[in-house]
């Protein structure tokens, strides 16, 4: 036994020791691809949902550096608040501004978007960013599973509601955060809201595989206009996407050093937003900067207009 515990003890000193030596390699590695684009974007507008916290905060204070005018929409009015000051001492002058979004609420979806269109004449950029992760199960104002609720639902109203300012502002983009996640996931027609059993894990790939699947189906109906949508795998995010589960909490811990930071979460999703080459491209999946693997399921049409059209009902909206 003290034979073993010696072992083991030394294994851990040995791969203690091989990590710290390595370690910049290691962190290199993990921060994956970088957006190079030097894009202004001076007078455009930028809409970025739960941009309080993680990638989407730096997501934001990215293309505020760019000189565009940020709205950062999240549902915690206090942490936005901490987020906009942040991102104001960080780039001193910027234009930067919080409103608040409950996607878990199509009441505070409409309200905000009906306030929104009065007050905001152009945009030119939306990053359908907020998410939650591997939730105990709860359902949302409406009745919906909380992740498919908000991390797809939320943002297919959202969008709906202001495809028409998008197209009148055009050029556009609309960028969607999914995961690498949706690989795994399926849609369960039958059960969308997990009513009959329930899994977290499960839930979210479905609700990120819907992601993937409504950018396609989007992307479809947009064409012939002068807006293109585009999905994204940030990467895996040391952020606090994991706060709902203590086991993912501990993991992403303890494995920090092979994680990225949100700020190299958020490259991509600044990619999407301002890369020149990206002008005509829509329809698409990108991770580290790059063109990347989209799974069976979530390059089917047939599934992406069956949701397209269970989404609305879902929702009670017609979207042409």
């Amino acid at each position: 036994r003290k034979m073993i515990l010696l072992l083991i003890v030394a294994c851990l000193g040995i791969t203690t020791l091989l990590t710290f030596l390595f370690a910049p390699f290691i962190r290199s590695y993990a921060a994956g691809g970088v957006c190079r684009s030097e894009a202004r974007l001076d007078g455009k507008t930028v809409l970025i949902t739960g941009a309080n916290t993680g990638i989407g905060k730096e997501t934001a204070l990215d293309l505020a550096g760019r000189g565009a005018r940020v709205i950062i929409a999240c549902r915690n009015m206090t942490k936005g608040a901490k987020a906009l000051a942040s991102i104001q001492a960080a780039c001193p002058g910027a234009q930067v501004e919080v409103r608040e979004l409950d996607l878990a609420d199509t009441s505070s979806i409409r309200a905000f978007a009906q306030k929104f269109l009065q007050e905001v004449s152009q945009l030119h950029i939306l990053i359908n960013n907020a998410g939650v992760m591997m939730c105990p199960y709860m359902k949302t104002i409406d009745g919906f599973e909380m992740q498919i609720g908000v991390n797809h639902l939320g943002h297919f109203l959202l969008t709906s509601l202001l495809i028409g300012l998008l197209k009148r502002s055009g050029p556009a983009r609309v960028v969607v955060v999914s995961s690498m996640a949706h690989n795994f996931g399926w849609i369960r027609f039958h059960d969308l809201h997990s009513q009959g059993s329930y899994n977290s894990g499960l839930a979210y790939c479905q609700s990120k595989l819907a992601n993937v699947l409504f950018t396609r189906e989007l992307a479809r109906r947009l064409k012939g206009t002068n807006v293109t949508v585009n999905s994204l795998h940030p990467g895996t995010v040391n952020s606090e996407l994991t706060r709902h589960s203590t086991l993912m909490t501990i993991l992403f811990t303890v494995s920090s050093i092979f994680l990225k930071t949100p700020q190299e979460g958020a490259q991509t999703s600044v990619y999407c937003a301002v890369a020149e080459e990206l002008h005509a491209i829509s329809g698409k999946h990108f991770s580290d900067c790059s063109p990347a693997f989209v799974a069976p399921q979530g390059r089917s049409e047939e599934t992406a207009r069956r949701l397209w059209d269970a989404s609305c009902e879902n929702l009670g909206i017609e979207w042409d």
